[in-house]
Protein backbone atom coordinates (compact mmCIF):
# COMPACT_ATOMS: atom_id res chain seq x y z
CA UNK A 1 0.00 0.00 0.00
CA UNK A 2 1.55 3.46 -1.03
CA UNK A 3 2.75 5.58 1.66
CA UNK A 4 0.70 9.28 1.97
CA UNK A 5 4.50 10.46 0.83
CA UNK A 6 4.01 8.33 -2.69
CA UNK A 7 0.63 9.30 -2.74
CA UNK A 8 1.55 13.05 -2.61
CA UNK A 9 4.20 12.60 -5.45
CA UNK A 10 2.18 10.70 -7.93
CA UNK A 11 -1.10 13.73 -7.29
CA UNK A 12 1.75 16.02 -8.27
CA UNK A 13 2.96 14.32 -11.20
CA UNK A 14 -0.51 13.87 -12.68
CA UNK A 15 -1.39 17.25 -11.85
CA UNK A 16 1.41 18.40 -13.31
CA UNK A 17 0.82 16.69 -16.94
CA UNK A 18 -2.68 17.85 -17.10
CA UNK A 19 -3.81 20.13 -19.59
CA UNK A 20 -6.46 22.00 -17.15
CA UNK A 21 -4.01 21.77 -14.04
CA UNK A 22 -0.51 22.14 -15.98
CA UNK A 23 -1.27 26.04 -15.73
CA UNK A 24 -0.08 25.67 -12.02
CA UNK A 25 2.55 23.79 -12.75
CA UNK A 26 5.51 26.41 -11.51
CA UNK A 27 3.83 26.87 -8.67
CA UNK A 28 3.39 23.35 -7.61
CA UNK A 29 7.41 22.95 -7.83
CA UNK A 30 7.61 26.19 -5.87
CA UNK A 31 8.37 26.27 -2.11
CA UNK A 32 8.24 23.10 -0.04
CA UNK A 33 5.41 20.73 0.06
CA UNK A 34 5.24 17.63 2.20
CA UNK A 35 3.54 15.22 4.77
CA UNK A 36 2.98 16.23 8.58
CA UNK A 37 1.88 14.15 11.47
CA UNK A 38 0.06 17.28 13.13
CA UNK A 39 -3.43 16.93 13.19
CA UNK A 40 -3.90 19.10 10.55
CA UNK A 41 -5.44 19.01 6.74
CA UNK A 42 -4.21 21.24 5.05
CA UNK A 43 -1.98 24.43 5.31
CA UNK A 44 -0.24 27.24 3.11
CA UNK A 45 2.20 29.97 4.22
CA UNK A 46 1.85 31.45 1.11
CA UNK A 47 4.55 29.30 -0.78
CA UNK A 48 5.42 26.15 1.14
CA UNK A 49 2.39 23.67 1.03
CA UNK A 50 1.71 21.17 4.03
CA UNK A 51 -0.48 18.31 4.45
CA UNK A 52 -2.09 16.53 6.79
CA UNK A 53 -0.76 12.47 7.42
CA UNK A 54 -4.43 11.45 8.55
CA UNK A 55 -6.64 13.88 6.28
CA UNK A 56 -4.26 12.87 3.35
CA UNK A 57 -5.13 9.01 4.13
CA UNK A 58 -8.88 9.66 4.44
CA UNK A 59 -9.37 10.70 1.06
CA UNK A 60 -9.23 8.96 -2.57
CA UNK A 61 -6.70 9.70 -5.42
CA UNK A 62 -8.95 12.46 -6.81
CA UNK A 63 -10.01 14.30 -3.93
CA UNK A 64 -6.60 14.02 -2.70
CA UNK A 65 -5.76 16.12 -6.06
CA UNK A 66 -8.43 18.49 -5.17
CA UNK A 67 -6.95 19.34 -1.88
CA UNK A 68 -3.11 20.09 -3.69
CA UNK A 69 -4.97 21.88 -6.10
CA UNK A 70 -6.31 23.90 -3.65
CA UNK A 71 -3.24 25.19 -1.67
CA UNK A 72 -1.71 25.49 -4.68
CA UNK A 73 -4.43 28.01 -5.94
CA UNK A 74 -4.04 29.74 -2.67
CA UNK A 75 -0.40 30.33 -3.88
CA UNK A 76 -0.85 31.21 -7.45
CA UNK A 77 -3.80 34.03 -6.32
CA UNK A 78 -1.50 35.26 -3.51
CA UNK A 79 -4.14 35.08 -1.09
CA UNK A 80 -1.94 35.08 2.28
CA UNK A 81 0.36 38.06 0.77
CA UNK A 82 -2.90 40.31 -0.26
CA UNK A 83 -5.22 40.30 2.56
CA UNK A 84 -3.05 39.84 5.97
CA UNK A 85 -5.08 43.06 7.01
CA UNK A 86 -8.30 40.86 6.44
CA UNK A 87 -7.01 37.95 8.24
CA UNK A 88 -6.02 40.38 11.34
CA UNK A 89 -9.68 41.95 11.76
CA UNK A 90 -11.86 38.89 10.65
CA UNK A 91 -9.64 35.74 10.18
CA UNK A 92 -12.53 33.23 9.70
CA UNK A 93 -14.57 35.14 7.32
CA UNK A 94 -11.37 36.07 4.59
CA UNK A 95 -10.45 32.28 5.26
CA UNK A 96 -14.09 31.36 3.97
CA UNK A 97 -14.12 33.94 1.17
CA UNK A 98 -10.66 32.72 -0.36
CA UNK A 99 -12.12 28.53 0.34
CA UNK A 100 -14.94 29.75 -1.88
CA UNK A 101 -12.63 31.30 -4.80
CA UNK A 102 -10.66 28.38 -5.02
CA UNK A 103 -12.99 26.08 -4.93
CA UNK A 104 -15.02 27.33 -7.27
CA UNK A 105 -11.67 27.04 -10.20
CA UNK A 106 -11.80 23.55 -8.84
CA UNK A 107 -15.58 22.61 -9.88
CA UNK A 108 -14.85 24.54 -13.10
CA UNK A 109 -12.35 22.10 -14.23
CA UNK A 110 -13.95 20.42 -17.29
CA UNK A 111 -12.44 16.99 -16.96
CA UNK A 112 -14.42 15.64 -13.58
CA UNK A 113 -12.27 13.02 -13.26
CA UNK A 114 -8.93 14.83 -12.48
CA UNK A 115 -10.02 16.71 -9.36
CA UNK A 116 -12.87 15.78 -6.51
CA UNK A 117 -13.85 18.18 -3.90
CA UNK A 118 -14.42 16.35 -0.47
CA UNK A 119 -18.11 16.80 0.07
CA UNK A 120 -17.49 19.24 2.83
CA UNK A 121 -15.62 21.50 1.02
CA UNK A 122 -16.91 25.08 0.34
CA UNK A 123 -18.67 25.48 -2.63
CA UNK A 124 -21.79 27.83 -3.75
CA UNK A 125 -22.39 27.85 -7.74
CA UNK A 126 -23.71 32.07 -7.26
CA UNK A 127 -19.76 32.76 -6.46
CA UNK A 128 -18.95 31.40 -9.97
CA UNK A 129 -15.74 33.76 -11.59
CA UNK A 130 -16.03 36.21 -8.00
CA UNK A 131 -13.23 37.72 -6.08
CA UNK A 132 -12.11 37.03 -3.24
CA UNK A 133 -12.96 40.27 -1.97
CA UNK A 134 -16.59 40.18 -3.89
CA UNK A 135 -17.06 37.09 -1.74
CA UNK A 136 -15.95 38.74 1.80
CA UNK A 137 -18.05 41.62 1.28
CA UNK A 138 -21.14 39.76 0.64
CA UNK A 139 -20.15 37.18 3.30
CA UNK A 140 -19.78 40.35 5.73
CA UNK A 141 -23.03 41.67 5.06
CA UNK A 142 -24.62 37.99 5.12
CA UNK A 143 -23.00 37.32 8.30
CA UNK A 144 -24.12 40.75 9.88
CA UNK A 145 -27.91 39.76 8.93
CA UNK A 146 -27.27 36.18 10.59
CA UNK A 147 -26.23 38.40 13.84
CA UNK A 148 -29.27 40.36 13.76
CA UNK A 149 -31.25 37.27 13.15
CA UNK A 150 -30.14 35.45 16.13
CA UNK A 151 -30.87 38.37 18.97
CA UNK A 152 -34.48 37.53 17.71
CA UNK A 153 -36.16 34.34 17.50
CA UNK A 154 -33.27 32.27 16.16
CA UNK A 155 -35.61 30.62 13.54
CA UNK A 156 -33.66 32.23 10.79
CA UNK A 157 -33.92 29.39 7.77
CA UNK A 158 -30.22 28.76 5.70
CA UNK A 159 -31.89 27.78 2.77
CA UNK A 160 -30.56 28.54 -0.01
CA UNK A 161 -27.85 29.05 1.59
CA UNK A 162 -25.23 25.23 0.79
CA UNK A 163 -23.29 25.88 3.90
CA UNK A 164 -25.53 27.54 6.52
CA UNK A 165 -24.35 30.17 8.50
CA UNK A 166 -21.24 31.86 8.06
CA UNK A 167 -19.91 31.88 11.50
CA UNK A 168 -20.78 27.93 10.68
CA UNK A 169 -18.68 27.58 7.44
CA UNK A 170 -15.66 24.86 7.73
CA UNK A 171 -12.44 25.74 5.80
CA UNK A 172 -10.80 22.71 4.19
CA UNK A 173 -7.48 23.71 5.05
CA UNK A 174 -5.33 26.58 7.14
CA UNK A 175 -4.10 30.02 6.00
CA UNK A 176 -0.61 30.95 7.41
CA UNK A 177 -0.44 34.66 7.58
CA UNK A 178 2.24 34.90 10.32
CA UNK A 179 5.16 34.69 7.58
CA UNK A 180 3.54 37.68 5.53
CA UNK A 181 2.99 39.62 9.06
CA UNK A 182 6.65 39.25 9.75
CA UNK A 183 8.08 40.39 6.37
CA UNK A 184 8.82 44.34 4.62
CA UNK A 185 6.46 45.28 1.70
CA UNK A 186 9.64 44.75 -0.09
CA UNK A 187 9.84 41.14 0.70
CA UNK A 188 5.94 40.72 0.21
CA UNK A 189 6.10 42.07 -3.66
CA UNK A 190 9.24 40.21 -4.32
CA UNK A 191 7.48 36.71 -3.31
CA UNK A 192 4.23 38.13 -5.27
CA UNK A 193 6.70 38.83 -8.29
CA UNK A 194 8.11 34.85 -8.28
CA UNK A 195 4.68 33.80 -7.71
CA UNK A 196 3.45 36.09 -11.14
CA UNK A 197 6.75 34.57 -13.14
CA UNK A 198 5.72 30.49 -11.97
CA UNK A 199 2.33 31.31 -13.41
CA UNK A 200 3.66 33.06 -16.80
CA UNK A 201 5.58 29.93 -17.32
CA UNK A 202 2.88 27.71 -16.53
CA UNK A 203 0.76 29.33 -18.61
CA UNK A 204 2.91 28.64 -21.70
CA UNK A 205 2.77 24.87 -20.75
CA UNK A 206 -0.65 25.06 -20.68
CA UNK A 207 -1.32 27.16 -23.74
CA UNK A 208 0.75 24.56 -25.96
CA UNK A 209 -1.56 21.56 -24.72
CA UNK A 210 -4.82 23.78 -25.40
CA UNK A 211 -6.05 24.46 -21.67
CA UNK A 212 -8.58 27.00 -20.74
CA UNK A 213 -7.20 29.83 -18.68
CA UNK A 214 -9.51 30.95 -15.44
CA UNK A 215 -10.83 34.30 -15.94
CA UNK A 216 -9.58 35.05 -12.18
CA UNK A 217 -6.02 33.91 -13.31
CA UNK A 218 -5.99 35.11 -17.05
CA UNK A 219 -6.24 39.08 -14.61
CA UNK A 220 -3.18 37.98 -12.78
CA UNK A 221 -1.17 37.16 -16.19
CA UNK A 222 -2.19 40.41 -18.31
CA UNK A 223 0.38 43.46 -18.37
CA UNK A 224 -0.39 45.43 -15.57
CA UNK A 225 -0.90 49.30 -15.95
CA UNK A 226 1.50 51.47 -14.60
CA UNK A 227 -1.30 53.53 -13.15
CA UNK A 228 0.94 56.10 -11.12
CA UNK A 229 2.52 57.28 -14.96
CA UNK A 230 -0.93 57.26 -16.10
CA UNK A 231 -1.97 59.32 -13.25
CA UNK A 232 0.25 62.02 -13.80
CA UNK A 233 -0.45 62.15 -17.68
CA UNK A 234 -3.68 62.48 -16.81
CA UNK A 235 -3.36 65.47 -14.51
CA UNK A 236 -0.97 66.66 -16.40
CA UNK A 237 -3.45 66.70 -19.93
CA UNK A 238 -6.01 67.55 -18.21
CA UNK A 239 -5.30 70.61 -15.91
CA UNK A 240 -2.79 72.37 -19.17
CA UNK A 241 -5.64 73.46 -20.99
CA UNK A 242 -4.10 74.51 -24.61
CA UNK A 243 -0.73 73.67 -25.49
CA UNK A 244 0.03 77.07 -27.80
CA UNK A 245 3.24 78.71 -26.76
CA UNK A 246 3.41 82.87 -26.50
CA UNK A 247 5.47 85.36 -26.18
CA UNK A 248 3.97 87.60 -24.39
CA UNK A 249 5.73 85.96 -21.13
CA UNK A 250 8.86 83.68 -21.23
CA UNK A 251 9.78 81.09 -19.78
CA UNK A 252 10.55 81.41 -16.02
CA UNK A 253 12.74 77.98 -16.28
CA UNK A 254 15.62 79.23 -18.59
CA UNK A 255 15.43 83.06 -17.63
CA UNK A 256 17.93 82.25 -15.30
CA UNK A 257 20.54 81.00 -17.75
CA UNK A 258 19.90 84.12 -19.96
CA UNK A 259 17.77 81.78 -22.18
CA UNK A 260 14.25 83.55 -23.54
CA UNK A 261 12.15 80.56 -24.62
CA UNK A 262 8.17 81.20 -25.06
CA UNK A 263 5.93 79.43 -22.15
CA UNK A 264 2.69 77.97 -22.73
CA UNK A 265 -0.54 79.67 -23.00
CA UNK A 266 -1.64 78.21 -20.11
CA UNK A 267 0.92 77.17 -17.78
CA UNK A 268 -1.11 77.37 -14.95
CA UNK A 269 -3.09 74.63 -12.99
CA UNK A 270 -6.12 75.99 -11.48
CA UNK A 271 -7.55 74.02 -8.69
CA UNK A 272 -8.25 70.14 -8.08
CA UNK A 273 -10.18 68.32 -6.74
CA UNK A 274 -9.19 64.64 -4.86
CA UNK A 275 -11.65 62.31 -3.09
CA UNK A 276 -10.63 59.85 -0.83
CA UNK A 277 -12.61 56.55 -0.39
CA UNK A 278 -12.15 55.85 4.12
CA UNK A 279 -14.95 53.11 3.60
CA UNK A 280 -14.70 50.35 5.94
CA UNK A 281 -13.10 48.14 3.22
CA UNK A 282 -10.25 50.76 3.22
CA UNK A 283 -7.02 49.80 5.55
CA UNK A 284 -4.57 51.98 6.80
CA UNK A 285 -1.79 50.91 4.18
CA UNK A 286 -4.50 51.96 1.56
CA UNK A 287 -4.73 55.15 3.01
CA UNK A 288 -0.90 55.69 3.40
CA UNK A 289 -0.70 55.19 -0.35
CA UNK A 290 -3.33 57.01 -1.15
CA UNK A 291 -1.68 60.14 0.56
CA UNK A 292 1.71 59.47 -1.68
CA UNK A 293 -0.01 59.98 -4.69
CA UNK A 294 -1.38 63.18 -3.59
CA UNK A 295 1.85 64.01 -2.47
CA UNK A 296 3.46 62.88 -6.04
CA UNK A 297 0.83 64.46 -7.93
CA UNK A 298 1.21 68.07 -6.78
CA UNK A 299 5.37 67.60 -6.52
CA UNK A 300 4.65 67.09 -10.78
CA UNK A 301 1.86 69.16 -11.38
CA UNK A 302 2.30 72.05 -8.34
CA UNK A 303 -1.81 73.43 -8.54
CA UNK A 304 -2.77 76.82 -7.40
CA UNK A 305 -5.29 74.61 -5.10
CA UNK A 306 -6.17 70.84 -4.20
CA UNK A 307 -9.72 70.11 -2.16
CA UNK A 308 -9.33 66.31 -0.64
CA UNK A 309 -12.93 65.25 -0.07
CA UNK A 310 -13.14 62.72 2.64
CA UNK A 311 -15.77 59.75 1.73
CA UNK A 312 -17.72 56.61 2.33
CA UNK A 313 -21.89 57.37 2.03
CA UNK A 314 -21.23 61.09 2.43
CA UNK A 315 -18.24 63.68 2.19
CA UNK A 316 -17.37 63.83 5.60
CA UNK A 317 -14.82 66.46 5.60
CA UNK A 318 -12.81 69.07 3.07
CA UNK A 319 -9.80 69.53 3.57
CA UNK A 320 -8.31 72.43 1.18
CA UNK A 321 -4.08 73.33 0.75
CA UNK A 322 -3.43 76.86 -1.84
CA UNK A 323 -0.02 76.08 -3.01
CA UNK A 324 1.99 74.69 -0.17
CA UNK A 325 2.49 70.92 -0.64
CA UNK A 326 5.67 69.91 0.77
CA UNK A 327 4.36 68.11 3.65
CA UNK A 328 0.76 67.79 2.20
CA UNK A 329 0.88 63.64 3.30
CA UNK A 330 1.59 64.58 7.11
CA UNK A 331 -1.07 66.96 7.12
CA UNK A 332 -3.88 65.03 5.89
CA UNK A 333 -6.70 64.24 8.21
CA UNK A 334 -9.17 61.24 7.08
CA UNK A 335 -12.14 60.92 8.18
CA UNK A 336 -15.35 58.58 7.67
CA UNK A 337 -15.15 54.53 8.31
CA UNK A 338 -18.82 53.39 7.06
CA UNK A 339 -20.64 52.39 3.75
CA UNK A 340 -19.59 53.32 0.33
CA UNK A 341 -21.72 55.31 -1.76
CA UNK A 342 -19.44 57.32 -4.11
CA UNK A 343 -21.96 59.35 -5.97
CA UNK A 344 -22.07 61.62 -2.86
CA UNK A 345 -18.97 63.15 -4.18
CA UNK A 346 -20.75 64.80 -7.25
CA UNK A 347 -23.42 65.67 -4.88
CA UNK A 348 -20.84 67.23 -3.07
CA UNK A 349 -19.22 69.01 -5.66
CA UNK A 350 -21.83 70.56 -7.31
CA UNK A 351 -24.07 71.10 -4.13
CA UNK A 352 -21.08 73.62 -3.26
CA UNK A 353 -20.47 74.64 -6.75
CA UNK A 354 -16.68 73.32 -6.66
CA UNK A 355 -15.32 74.59 -10.12
CA UNK A 356 -12.15 72.01 -10.60
CA UNK A 357 -10.41 71.45 -13.62
CA UNK A 358 -9.78 67.43 -12.97
CA UNK A 359 -11.54 65.35 -10.06
CA UNK A 360 -8.97 62.56 -8.80
CA UNK A 361 -10.81 59.50 -7.47
CA UNK A 362 -8.82 57.27 -4.95
CA UNK A 363 -11.48 54.44 -4.25
CA UNK A 364 -11.02 50.12 -3.80
CA UNK A 365 -14.04 49.82 -6.28
CA UNK A 366 -16.17 48.56 -4.19
CA UNK A 367 -19.00 50.76 -4.88
CA UNK A 368 -22.47 51.07 -6.36
CA UNK A 369 -22.98 49.72 -9.29
CA UNK A 370 -24.93 52.89 -10.88
CA UNK A 371 -22.97 55.77 -10.36
CA UNK A 372 -24.69 59.24 -10.96
CA UNK A 373 -21.61 61.05 -11.49
CA UNK A 374 -23.00 64.70 -12.85
CA UNK A 375 -19.79 66.85 -12.90
CA UNK A 376 -18.49 67.89 -16.47
CA UNK A 377 -14.64 68.22 -14.77
CA UNK A 378 -12.47 65.78 -16.39
CA UNK A 379 -12.00 62.86 -13.69
CA UNK A 380 -9.76 59.59 -13.10
CA UNK A 381 -10.73 56.82 -11.20
CA UNK A 382 -7.59 54.93 -9.52
CA UNK A 383 -9.15 51.26 -8.24
CA UNK A 384 -6.90 49.04 -6.04
CA UNK A 385 -9.42 46.04 -5.64
CA UNK A 386 -12.61 45.68 -7.61
CA UNK A 387 -11.71 44.65 -11.46
CA UNK A 388 -15.33 44.69 -12.78
CA UNK A 389 -15.33 48.86 -11.63
CA UNK A 390 -19.03 49.40 -12.59
CA UNK A 391 -19.01 51.56 -15.96
CA UNK A 392 -19.57 55.67 -15.29
CA UNK A 393 -18.29 59.29 -16.36
CA UNK A 394 -14.73 59.80 -16.61
CA UNK A 395 -11.27 56.82 -17.14
CA UNK A 396 -10.79 54.29 -15.00
CA UNK A 397 -6.93 52.50 -14.50
CA UNK A 398 -7.05 49.14 -12.02
CA UNK A 399 -3.45 49.45 -10.02
CA UNK A 400 -0.97 47.19 -10.56
CA UNK A 401 -1.28 44.68 -7.92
Amino acid sequence: MATEEIRLKKAHVKLLGHPETSLYSGVILMGKSGIEDRDITAYTNGIDKKYGRKFVASLDDAELRALVMHENLHVALKHVQRFDKEFRAEPHLINVSADYVVNDIIKSFEDKTICSLPSDALYDPKFHNWSVREVYNHLKKQSKDEDKDDQGDGSESTQGRPNGKVKDMKTLDEHDFNDAQKMSPEEIASQAKKIDNALRQGSLLAGRMGAKIPRTIEELLEPKVNWREVLKEFVTNAVRGSDEFTWRKFNKRHIANDIYLPSMENDTIGELVVAIDTSGSIGGPELTEFASELASICSVCNPNKVRVLWWDTQVHSCQTFDGEYNNIASLLKPEGGGGTHVSCVSKYINDNKIKSEAVIVFTDGYVENEIDWNISSPTLWLVTQRRDFPKTYGKVILKEE
